[in-house]
């Protein structure tokens, strides 16, 4: 069986939608399955390489624009390339026209990852192709029935969703070295709050400085982003600052400490651009149970209110605190959710789960008449 990915990045690039897709690919690469992944270079140069058993070509990239990369060369790549299956990463409207356009696969798999939500010019030029694209697609792929349900673009292809929850590899988390996690707690005054995240608008890490007024703890921010300097001088403003760190990017061989470090993990996404919250699970695998805002989509559907962790209503710091301090008082608490937490993650989202049940659907649209 032949696959082909199609998005606009992939690893080494930081992202919940990339690290998926390297998941994905390598887990069929070992079952057999002939896999190549088509995205653009960050460069004007087209590469291509063999990386974990799959087939990676990064396409000669000549703009971005409103996010989405522009590539001559990736156009090319579609028309040539054959295969049983094209999985398409929405949303990515250059990758998905070049394949409505110029795709010569037999089946279409689209990952239905978040709607357009920012760009609303975008969004308003691009929806005619969109539902197009849906109407062709053989299986849409969605990571909670929360958005299926809340999706104005999924609901006319409701019929053709299939759920599958976003999986990660679970076991490098749960192993971490036991000097890191004891170096971090006796650095930063405990309790310990943790954020991760690409410091983007939609994370609403802002409404979780405003919280931190009156939460007596450290709050260790990873990640960069285009928002780190606004936080920073937002931290300085609210008089928050020497109690929140932000120490950028850290590789994943030492995240997992600062998961096993934390005493309550805190996602306060603020907008529908968070589909998902992949480092929720991140969390729970270590025992951490989670604070997480309701925002239609998967957020609350990996975090269950009251058993693994806590949902409080978006852009709302007052809850933010309310659930945090109620958290940091209750020991017990803390233990029972972080271990249903563990349980869930172990059961729900486990990457060797999520690729049986995507070649599962491989095998269903191909074998349909």
């Amino acid at each position: 069986m032949r696959i082909l990915h199609i998005y606009k990045d992939f690893y080494p690039v930081v992202g919940g939608m990339e690290n998926h897709i390297r998941i994905l690919a390598r887990g069929s690469a070992a079952r057999g399955l002939e896999v190549t992944v088509l995205v653009t270079s960050p460069t004007r140069q087209t590469l291509i390489s063999e990386e974990e058993g799959v087939r990676v070509i990064k396409a000669g990239r000549l703009a971005t624009v409103s996010s989405t990369p522009i590539s001559l060369a990736l156009l090319s790549m579609v028309r040539h390339l054959e295969a049983d299956i094209t999985h398409l990463h929405f949303p990515y409207p250059w990758g998905e026209m070049a394949h409505l356009l110029l795709g010569r696969s037999r089946r279409t798999v689209i990952t239905y990852q978040s709607d357009i939500v920012r760009q609303k010019a975008l969004l308003q030029a691009y929806r005619p192709f969109m539902r197009r694209l849906l109407a062709r697609a053989d299986r849409v792929l969605v990571s909670s029935p929360n958005y299926v349900s809340s999706s104005p673009h999924l609901r006319n292809v409701a019929h053709k969703c299939t759920v599958i929850p976003l999986g990660i590899d679970l076991e490098s988390l749960q192993n971490p070295a036991h000097e890191g996690v004891k170096a971090l707690r006796d650095q930063y005054r405990r309790p310990l709050l943790l954020f991760v995240g690409v410091l983007r608008y939609y994370k609403g890490l802002g409404y979780l400085l405003e919280a931190m007024r009156q939460i007596e703890a450290t709050l260790l921010v990873v990640g960069t982003g285009p928002m780190r300097g606004e936080w920073e001088a937002a931290a300085r403003k609210l008089g928050v600052q020497d109690r929140v760190f932000f120490l950028g990017r850290v590789d994943d061989q030492h995240l997992a400490a600062f998961y096993q470090a934390c005493d309550v993990f805190v996602l306060p996404a603020s907008h529908r651009s968070e589909a998902f919250g992949l480092v929720q699970i991140e969390a729970m695998a270590c025992g951490k149970p989670v604070v997480c805002t309701e925002l239609g989509t998967g957020t609350s559907y990996v975090n269950v209110h009251g058993e693994t962790g806590l949902v409080v209503p978006p852009r709302d710091p007052n809850a933010l605190t309310v659930a945090i301090n109620r958290l940091l008082a209750d020991g017990p608490l803390r233990a029972q959710m972080g271990e249903r937490g563990r349980e869930r993650a172990n059961r729900e989202f486990c990457s060797e789960v999520m690729v049986d049940r995507v070649l599962k659907v491989y095998e269903e649209v191909l074998t349909a008449s």
